[in-house]
Formats: structure tokens, C-alpha cells, sequence
């Protein structure tokens, strides 16, 4: 619940504060003395944007504070996920300087709006007229049958096993996902590993062929030159080892006479045995020697085969190839099969669907039960607030995919008036009708959903009477349970107030500015009677207002 209300140099308040009761407080005023103005300053409070246009003294600061008691809430949660100190005792304060920068504070911790609406809108529930309100959607609409229908464990238990749902439906498409992914590198790794076994390389072949086509495409060449050299060597009628071998003899007559001699003829008829040799290989080689066209080809498209694949691996040996090919047989046997494991998920998918369709079929079935009992309720309190012919309708539809609430889209529609189309509330209803409607709902849910401190602006617009005084007793019922703020005009509401608070305008020097008093008794009877007639009021209208106080 909000404690208290602190404002300083906002609009035309310069300094005020403002204490809640527990049970209902209410505010009355004259016209633009300045109630909208502590909405206005509330609604910073909730991460409204403002700009330095509502500063008082556009050279100071202007400050905005609001205490609250939060120990009922389920709020730790929340301070642990944003990194925020704790404490029941809550305040959450709104600066902007002359320069206009703005900063939001909660419990000393400066936040973004977007943490500050969050918060907010867990304690405060801000219901004013021609505003978008909460009745109006649809989520909202279904959480007020939830409440009817006790479906708060039903609920859980369903939403509980909805995120377990979703996890094992995300992790099936991300491992279908991974699997055709890794389907498609297989291909593709199979597709490389196909070319390299049939190329078969094998690391010298490279160099070898490269020789060989150099060989053959030479070989009239090596044929011709070494035929002549054998021939020189061995063949002709003045060959070099004829000649050298009749020196031999030469050598050998005079060897007999110089040791020397002897020796070195040794090494010269070495000479002449290699030679023949020579010769020898030189004519086997020659005579192997032939030009093959066809083999010419065969080598060159196997070579031209190798450098492709060098190209296209960037690489310039076989080598470096065959290590490629190594490193795809290891990413081959890396990509694992996952077919058994999406199996596995698509079954425990399927169990987890059948079992939160029945869990969800379950919920319809409590919230059908409630929803009549509910309409008429409705119909019932609006006939007390001078809509005799108003109509509400919960309607149902079903959804074919499971949501987070399960497999019905819940929405009211609503008709004011008699023999009116029934139309969805946020198409039909006006400003005040709306609020009247919003009351009855917000009354008959408030024992069954954890519903914030409401504040209630002007919703007893176009009443009076009778009925203005039925809607304070709906007023007074709902505070019993929930903290409750209204700005009135109506007397007969403002005399079921546990606080009443009179904001008025105060002359200065220089400009006019909104204070704000908590009545006592004799002020409340006052303010009342001139709720009820005029300022200052007639013995009989005091008289009136005592009476409906009496009532209170």
C-alpha cells in the first residue's frame, strides 16, 4: 500500500504532502484547485515522462517521492533480478533539474521507466476517466474469471508445464535445426572426401608425373642425342673406346719397365670399363626412348586433375592435400547422428501437449462454471448504478495452439443500454459508464485476485443521488480488502471516506498554489454540506451531511 505522498516544486505545488489511509481515502476539491495535479505527480511515480514545462520555480528541482509498505507483496523476486536493495519499507522517488534531465530512483537505485513501470503497475492501479484501463484488455478479462474460479494452482500447475513444454519444443526446432545443418555439411564434407579417394593420391606423384611428361614430351630428343653418344662412344669406325683401348695396350708395353706406369694404366682401363658402360646404358635408354601420344594425355589430365584440386583447396602440393583429406575423415566421423535424441524430445513433446491440453480443457471447464454467476452479479450492480439495461456477456473462444492461458481467448462484451449490440468493452462503453462497469468487476474479483492500491478518478461521473450512494458503499466494501483513493465531486461518496483530503488554492505574492488538508470531523461535515448545496452551506444542508456521515 502507498504511505504517503511527497511533492515539491511540481505544477503549481510547491510543497505538499499527502498521507493515505489503510482503508478509503478520499479527495475533494474545487474545481482546479489541483486534484489532477497529484495524479499528475502519482503518474511520474508509475514512469510518466515529464519535461521541465511542470516545474514550479523552473530554477530548482522538482521532487516527487511516494512511501510505500510492501511486505505483502511478492516483490523480492523482482529486486533480485534488477540488482536493487530490499526492504517492506518501499520509496521510489522522481527527479528533473532545470537542465530537464530526468532520473528515477528506487530505494536510493537509480533505474530506467521501463523498471519503474513494472514496479508501479504491481502496486498501483490508476483508474481515470477517458484513459485506457485495465478492464478494457483482454488478458485482464481473463484473469479476473481465473480469480472467480479459484484457477490460481490450476493455473500454475498448467503454466509450470507450459515452460517445460516450450523448452523441450525450443530444443526439438534448435536440434532439428542443428541436424539438418549438419545433414548438409555431411553432403558436402562426403561430396569433397568422394573427389579425394577417387583422385587416390599418393604424395610423390606429383613430381613424378610432372618428370615423366617432361620425358615424353622430349623423347625424340633424348632418343636422337643419346643414340649419337653411345654410337661416338662405342659404335663408330673411330670410337672412343677403340681409341682409348688400343692407348690401353700403348700403356701396358711400357708399363712393364715404370711402377708408376703400371699404376696409372690401372686407373685409365677403369676409364675405358665405365665408358663401356655408358655406352651400354645409354643404348638401352634410347632404344626404350619412344614418343606416346596417348600416354602424353593420360598424364597431363592427371596432373591437370591435381591441380584443380590444389586450386581449389589453395594449395600447391599434394601433401598439403592429403592432409586436407585427413582433416575431412576426422570432421566426418565428428558429425554425430541425431536422430535418436530428436526422437527422444518429440516423444517427451507429445506427452507434455496431451497432458496440458487436459490440464487446459480443466480450465475452461472452471471458467464456463463462474462466467454466468459473474454476468448476472455485474448486471446486477449496474441496475444500482442507474444502468437498468446494461449487459454483460463473458464470451468464450478456443484457441487450436496452447498459449500461456491455456486454450481459450476470454473477452467480455458489453452493452450499455437496451436492445444494444453486445460489442467488446473497449468499443462501446463510454468514460463513465466504463468506470461504473470497472468498479462493479474490480468489487466482485477483489477477495480473489491480488489486485494493487486502486485510485479511482471522478467514477461517479453523471451520478447522484441514490445511486452515488450505492457506489460509495461499493467503494467503502472494496476498501475493507484493498487500500482504495477516489477524487469525488459527490458528496454521498465522499462520506464513506476513512481520510478525507481537501486540496485548495492559496493566493501569494506573486501566483496562486495547491496545498492540501486532512479534514477533521467538523471540516468533513462542512465540506460535505457544501458538496451538497453552496459555499458557505445552509443549516440544512449541514443537517444532510451529518446524516450521510451518520450513515457511513
Amino acid at each position: 500500500m502507498i504511505n504517503s505522498l511527497q511533492i515539491q516544486n511540481y505544477a503549481i505545488i510547491e510543497s505538499l504532502e499527502i498521507k493515505f489511509s489503510k482503508g478509503l481515502t478520499i479527495i475533494t476539491g474545487e474545481t482546479g484547485a489541483g486534484k489532477s495535479i497529484l495524479l499528475g505527480a502519482l503518474g511520474l511515480i508509475m514512469g510518466e515522462r515529464a519535461d521541465t514545462k511542470t516545474l514550479y520555480d523552473p530554477s530548482k528541482k522538482m521532487v516527487v517521492e511516494a512511501f510505500f509498505d510492501i511486505q505483502k507483496y511478492a516483490l523480492q523476486a523482482f529486486f533480485d533480478e534488477n540488482d536493487i536493495d530490499y526492504d517492506s519499507e518501499l520509496v521510489i522517488r522522481r527527479e528533473i533539474t532545470p537542465s530537464g534531465k530526468s532520473r528515477a530512483f528506487i530505494n536510493d537505485t537509480p533505474v530506467n521507466l521501463k523498471v519503474l513501470q513494472e514496479l508501479s503497475g504491481a502496486l498501483i492501479d490508476l483508474h481515470q476517466q477517458f484513459e485506457t484501463l485495465d478492464i478494457h484488455q483482454v488478458s485482464y478479462q481473463l484473469r479476473m474469471i481465473d480469480a472467480l474460479a479459484g484457477n490460481k494452482e490450476h493455473l500454475l500447475a498448467y503454466q509450470q508445464q507450459y515452460h517445460q513444454f516450450k523448452k523441450v519444443d525450443r530444443k526439438l526446432a534448435l536440434l532439428r535445426e542443428q541436424d539438418a545443418q549438419s545433414q548438409r555439411e555431411l553432403e558436402f564434407v562426403n561430396f569433397q572426401l568422394e573427389e579425394f579417394h577417387t583422385a587416390a593420391l599418393s604424395e610423390s606423384e606429383q613430381t613424378e608425373l610432372e618428370e615423366e611428361l617432361s620425358r615424353l614430351t622430349h623423347a625424340e630428343d633424348i632418343k636422337r642425342t643419346l643414340s649419337a653418344t653411345f654410337q661416338g662412344l662405342g659404335e663408330s669406325e673411330l670410337s672412343v673406346i677403340d681409341q682409348l683401348t688400343e692407348m690401353g695396350h700403348s700403356l701396358a708395353q711400357v708399363g712393364k719397365h715404370d711402377a708408376r706406369i703400371r699404376q696409372l694404366y690401372e686407373r685409365f682401363n677403369g676409364l675405358i670399363v665405365e665408358l663401356e658402360d655408358l655406352s651400354g646404358e645409354f643404348e638401352r635408354i634410347a632404344d626404350a626412348t619412344e614418343y606416346d601420344e596417348a600416354r602424353i594425355v593420360e598424364v597431363q589430365e592427371r596432373l591437370d586433375m591435381i591441380y584443380r584440386l590444389e586450386k581449389k583447396h589453395a594449395v600447391s602440393t599434394i601433401a598439403e592435400l592429403l592432409a586436407i583429406q585427413e582433416q575431412l575423415e576426422i570432421q566426418l566421423r565428428a558429425i554425430g547422428d541425431m536422430g535418436e535424441e530428436i526422437e527422444r524430445l518429440n516423444k517427451e513433446r507429445i506427452t507434455l501437449e496431451k497432458q496440458l491440453r487436459e490440464k487446459a480443457l480443466e480450465l475452461r471447464r472452471r471458467r464456463q462454471d463462474v462466467a454466468p454467476q459473474f454476468e448476472q452479479q455485474v448486471m446486477k450492480m449496474l441496475q444500482q448504478l442507474a444502468m437498468p439495461n446494461a449487459q454483460l456477456k463473458v464470451n468464450f473462444e478456443a484457441l487450436e495452439q496452447l498459449s500461456i492461458m491455456g486454450l481459450d481467448e476470454v473477452y467480455f462484451l458489453f452493452g450499455a443500454n437496451k436492445g444494444s449490440r453486445l460489442q467488446m468493452i473497449k468499443n462501446v462503453a463510454s468514460g463513465g459508464e466504463l468506470s461504473r462497469l470497472t468498479l462493479v468487476t474490480k468489487s466482485l474479483v477483489a477477495s480473489a485476485i491480488p489486485l494493487p492500491t486502486l485510485i479511482f478518478d471522478e467514477i461517479d461521473t453523471g451520478i447522484s443521488g441514490d445511486v452515488a450512494l450505492k457506489m460509495g458503499n461499493i467503494l467503502r466494501s472494496l476498501s475493507n480488502q484493498h487500500q482504495v483513493t477516489v477524487i469525488t465531486h459527490s458528496p454521498q461518496v465522499a462520506s464513506k471516506a476513512d481520510a478525507h483530503y481537501f486540496v485548495y488554492k492559496k493566493e501569494k505574492t506573486d501566483r496562486t498554489v495547491t496545498n492540501v488538508r486532512l479534514l477533521s470531523e467538523d471540516e468533513r461535515v462542512r465540506a460535505i454540506a457544501t458538496m451538497l448545496s453552496q459555499s458557505p452551506p445552509s443549516e440544512s444542508a449541514l443537517e444532510n451531511a451529518r446524516e450521510l456521515l451518520s450513515l457511513a
